[in-house]
């Protein structure tokens, strides 16, 4: 007896995620369970050009392009030291406040974020560079952890961006729209952090002592040798936003920066090698990933379970803001448990036309969806960033971990608020630049 396609659909979901129980790559099962689906509705011939026509799709479209060119820019900056000059110059202007160590410490990660674009990559470099100092300053190890952790979720935020560069092909949104509609909710998000910290210090000062005053001339100093960050944040971004560059453009002049900035720090062929290795590993990884939701969302569009679920939700009466709080739920516990890519990938086919048919904007969920996802890598009782942190230093138990996490998940419940209820915030700044209708 054949099966009709939405039985089809659901029952190829949760094979899909079966084999990723079973730790199959995520791009794999995705791969497997759309040729599968498209086999059962159409032909044999027909599943077996997905194999040819998805892959060279996705490896000849330029956009994707920046991923391996933002990942090579990030791997070099970390290599010449930029992390370092990030946390020196913004401890230079805050240290000397109680909680000043940590405040450091997000502004470190806001401006690695934006050089980096990877949460996990964020995390684990501040972690080594700035927990040891907030531990040998006496820094409650909670909080120290805590804002590690938490600052590193900046990096998927902060533009550019590699979740929004694949939101934007996924969706075929305009990037640099997303990448201007995250400026306004990233500098919220660095703001309600620094609270959160001057919040907790408040309320503990033993959490956080304050580190020795510097004179405006030290400062000068500090930020005068910290001239290549600067230089590298103002090329890229700037030069995105101004119009000079493409987003490809901008990331090839990045990848370049990093690279004479890393030979300027002693840059060996060691470290070549190790930044092109994880540079390729991933990148292959990304594009496996897009490989197998381009596939799994073939099948799906075949199945039409995307229309039958937007007539359920238009039918069911429910307010549209009901509608975006489940699927922020949702979101919040994907992102503790899958990597951000895959939890969007894997959505999207489903999601995207549930959110546009209940008429919002694209890029403003782009923004919200990138945002959901990144709190759900600091969420109880799994969030990812805390792991990595933990592995990265287990004499720090991780309930004091989840613990310091806290004021941060309450800093980032205030931001979903401002943005669901002032969709404005997030789109006035691509407007503003000209770069969105």
């Amino acid at each position: 007896m054949s099966l009709d396609p939405l039985h089809l659909a659901l029952i190829g979901t949760a094979a899909m995620f079966l084999l990723i129980a079973l730790h199959v790559p995520i791009g794999a099962a995705m791969a497997v369970i759309g040729v599968a689906g498209v086999w059962v509705m159409l032909d044999w011939s027909a599943a077996t050009s997905l194999f040819a026509t998805v892959p060279s799709g996705i490896l000849s479209n330029s956009e994707l392009a920046t991923i391996p060119l933002f990942l090579l820019m990030g791997s070099f900056a970390g290599v010449a030291g930029l992390s370092s000059d990030l946390y020196r110059l913004a401890y230079a202007l805050v240290g000397q406040y109680r909680g000043g160590l940590a405040m450091a410490t997000i502004g470190g990660c806001a401006g690695f974020g934006a050089i980096c674009g990877s949460s996990i990559a964020t995390a684990t470099t501040f972690t080594r560079v700035a927990l040891p100092e907030m531990i040998d300053r006496r820094y409650d190890p909670g909080l120290a952890a805590g804002c590690c952790a938490a600052g590193g979720t900046l990096g998927i935020l902060i533009p550019p961006s590699i979740i929004l560069v694949l939101y934007a092909v996924l969706t075929e949104q305009f990037v640099i729209s997303l990448f201007a509609a995250a400026v306004v909710p990233g500098i919220i998000a660095v703001a309600l952090y620094l609270a959160a910290i001057a919040v907790q210090v408040r309320i503990r000062p033993e959490s956080g002592p304050p580190g020795p005053r510097l004179t405006w001339g030290e400062r000068l100093r500090i930020t005068l040798q910290c001239w290549r960050v600067l230089l590298l944040a103002i090329v890229v971004s700037g030069g995105i936003y101004a119009g000079v560059f493409t987003v490809e453009e901008a990331a090839a002049v990045g990848a370049s920066l990093a690279f004479f900035f890393a030979i300027g720090r002693g840059l060996t062929v060691a470290d070549v090698g190790q930044v092109l290795k994880e540079t390729a590993t991933n990148t292959g990884m990304i594009y496996l990933i897009i490989i197998g939701a381009s596939t799994f969302t073939y099948f799906m569009t075949l199945t039409q379970l995307p229309d039958e679920i937007v007539g359920a939700i238009e039918s069911s009466g429910f307010p549209p803001i009901v509608v975006i709080m489940l699927l922020l739920l949702m979101y919040l516990v994907l992102g503790s448990v899958f990597d951000t890519v895959a939890a969007m990938v894997i959505t999207l086919p489903v999601v995207f036309p549930v959110v546009i048919s209940l008429g919002y904007d694209p890029i403003w969920w782009g923004v919200m969806n990138v945002m959901i996802i990144e709190i759900g890598m600091i969420t109880p009782p799994i969030g990812m960033n805390v792991f990595i942190i933990h592995g990265l230093v287990p004499n720090i138990p991780l309930s004091r971990i989840f613990g310091g996490i806290v004021p941060f998940l309450g800093a980032d419940v205030i931001r979903l608020a401002i943005m669901l209820a002032l969709p404005g915030v997030a789109l006035w700044f691509p407007k503003f630049i000209g770069v969105m209708n």
